[in-house]
């Protein structure tokens, strides 16, 4: 019975941080990602809320959701035609603290190797949930620089997990396996899935079977992921691109999707990464904590800023500095560098800390002072 009710009382503050941070949300005018973000450290280290099993799975879950649900939002003709400036975008923005972050903690903060350049991978990442959690809830002048920024999001974290996969991962079968089936589950879906998008039957009903079959597809991903040592991420984000299109056509049914993802699913993936931040381990290596921000948030802004410039002039620093955000693929390559020994645990929690830190205060400064205007709201 004990059990129980503390699992009662986790459930009950879950609740109510969603609830506040929708409340908050709406009062000050900023993303509700952020405010979960916040909201999720301080309860976590107040004591008021742990991260349990089930909590763990379902923002595991939220995290592959919210990237599926972002690449049904890239316009393919528009990343074909701006394949150049993505690329260009997503590889500076991973290479850039790639080493700037690799070579400060192997050189000057003394960490061997392999603790290097897990530093490296996890501060090179850009947050796709949390870019499009952000541009979800925000109305851009330029439809292009949404697109652009999806597009080169994910190809900083594509370029993540190859070089994650290159210096540390070893291939097993399982790992092929789950590579066969994400390739078979994205050719069948993205070939068929008009018998179940398609048909007025099964359209507008209820118990919505288009969502389920949806939420039925990214769990195969993520069961395959979890036994063959993979990211889930990936191919969902895949999906979404190649459903994009069939998807497009149904408008209700993304409204409803997003109904379902944000009333708990996507809350409790931003809650948990809250809850990941240790600010008594933090505070133990603040000046560490404070060089890795700025290296971050720094070197981001050599490999994005310039291009970003030259590519999209009015919006380039918001652009930068959502490019900025850390979250998913940040806590994914650290968690994987604890879990193996290369890293121990205040090197993680640090990690951690810059990760989800980077999630939430260049996103405030991009949507407080960066954001930019339609040409109606410009005073001549």
């Amino acid at each position: 019975m004990a059990v129980d009710l503390l699992t009662q009382a986790n459930v009950l503050v879950l609740v109510i941080i969603i609830l506040l941070s929708s409340l908050i949300s709406l009062r000050l005018g900023m993303a509700v990602a952020i405010i979960e973000l916040i909201l999720g450290a301080i309860f976590g280290n107040l004591g008021f809320l742990h991260a349990t099993d089930w909590m763990t799975l379902i923002a595991t879950f939220g995290g592959i959701l919210l990237t599926f649900m972002a690449g049904t939002e890239i316009d393919t003709q528009v990343m074909r035609e701006k394949y150049k400036e993505s690329f260009l975008i997503g590889f500076f923005s991973f290479l850039a603290p790639f080493i700037g972050a690799s070579l400060f903690t192997y050189f000057i903060a003394g960490w061997n190797l392999q603790a290097a350049l897990i530093a490296g991978i996890a501060l090179s990442t850009t947050s796709l949930a949390v870019v499009y959690s952000v541009l979800l809830e925000t109305d851009l002048p330029d439809a292009n620089l949404a697109k652009i920024l999806l597009a080169a999001t994910f190809v900083t974290d594509m370029t993540t997990v190859i070089v994650l996969s290159i210096l540390f991962i070893k291939p097993d079968l399982y790992t092929i396996l789950f590579i066969i089936i994400s390739i078979v589950v994205i050719i069948l879906a993205s070939k068929y899935s008009k018998y179940i998008f398609g048909p007025d039957k099964l359209k507008n009903k209820v118990i919505e079977p288009e969502i389920k079959y949806v939420f039925v597809l990214l769990v195969i991903f993520m069961y395959f992921a979890a036994l063959g040592n993979g990211e889930a991420v990936l191919p969902a984000f895949i999906l979404g691109l190649l459903m994009s299109k069939q998807l497009a056509k149904n408008k209700e049914l993304m409204i409803r999707m997003r109904t379902v993802a944000y009333a708990v699913i996507t809350p409790i993936f931003f809650i948990v990464g809250g809850l990941k931040i240790s600010f008594t381990l933090i505070l133990a290596s603040l000046g560490l904590f404070i060089i890795l921000f700025g290296i971050k948030l720094f070197t981001k802004f050599i490999g994005v800023y310039f291009l970003a410039n030259k590519y999209i002039p009015n919006g380039s620093m918001y652009l930068t500095l959502l490019m900025s955000t850390g979250l998913t693929f940040g806590t994914i390559a650290s968690l994987f560098g604890y879990n193996a020994g290369y890293i121990d645990q205040v090197q993680y929690s640090v990690l951690i800390g810059v990760i989800v830190s980077s999630a939430i205060i260049p996103t405030f400064v991009a949507q407080k002072w960066f954001l930019p205007r339609h040409s109606e709201d410009i005073i001549e």
